[in-house]
């Protein structure tokens, strides 16, 4: 599985966003911007600000991520103990990650922790795999799948549903939050797609029978062609600042 390239997919569908929300939040005159869960450092890598860091779990996205952003300052660590003073940073963001920590208001309120005041959190991307639209109904069962699959990997697949109120109960000002409008709204391109069964397969690997995932496989491929495939993750955004105590 290339996870840089499931990374640079999911930044593609945020695009629009982000340059909406950077512009707002003023990232280009930041001293100092934080991604948490930065991953191989597909977002990292398009933003210019004075000093940059990334954090992330995984030793090996990390060695990515330096390719990726070399002028980024890159540490590996926990986002449920941020290892950075109070007031560290002008603006902390995340980008698919509140679904995958074990308890994400205590991410959030680190995140809190290490923005000064009158700095800005973003959440930039948080799904809810509980409202997943498949049709034709045939393949609705991927959804339900990739759920449980979620679930048994230690995710939360409804959280994005849930975003504002997580702000909210970490003290964090909420500004800005929705539904991030569908992005690529014309039918994906052969390569994205194959790119989204790569990701589905290994998420579904060892839960449902090969023949079956196959299968379904080959109805996707053929509602695809016919201009019948209709998926939708409906997916949240969240931009909050930090008050001053």
């Amino acid at each position: 599985m290339n996870w840089h390239a499931r990374y640079t997919q999911q930044a593609n569908w945020t695009r629009a966003l982000r340059e909406y929300l950077f512009q707002q939040v003023g990232i280009k005159a930041a001293d100092r911007v934080l991604e948490v869960g930065c991953g191989t450092g597909a977002i990292l890598s398009e933003i210019r600000t004075q000093a940059l860091h990334g954090l992330d779990l995984q030793p090996a996205s990390l060695m990515e991520a330096r390719v990726h952003a070399p002028t980024a300052s890159l540490t590996c660590g926990d986002a449920l103990s941020l290892p950075y003073p109070e007031d560290a940073f002008d603006i902390s963001l995340c980008h698919y990650l509140l679904l995958w920590v074990k308890d994400p208001h205590v991410t959030l309120s680190e995140m809190k922790r290490v923005t000064k005041p009158g700095g800005h959190v973003l959440a930039l991307a948080e799904p809810d795999y509980s409202a997943r639209i498949d049709k034709p109904p045939e393949l609705a069962v991927l959804g339900r799948w990739q759920s449980e699959s979620l679930r048994r990997q230690g995710a939360d697949p409804s959280l994005g549903g849930r975003l504002a109120e997580l702000f909210y109960q970490a003290g964090i000002e909420l500004v800005e939050t929705g539904a991030i409008e569908s992005q690529g709204k014309e039918a994906p391109t052969s390569a994205e797609w194959e790119l989204e069964w790569a990701v589905l397969e290994n998420d579904l690997a060892d839960f449902a029978p090969v023949e079956e995932i196959r299968r379904l496989k080959r109805l996707d491929e053929g509602a695809r062609t016919r201009g019948e495939r209709i998926l939708h993750v409906p997916t949240y955004f969240a931009w909050g600042r930090v008050l001053a105590v």
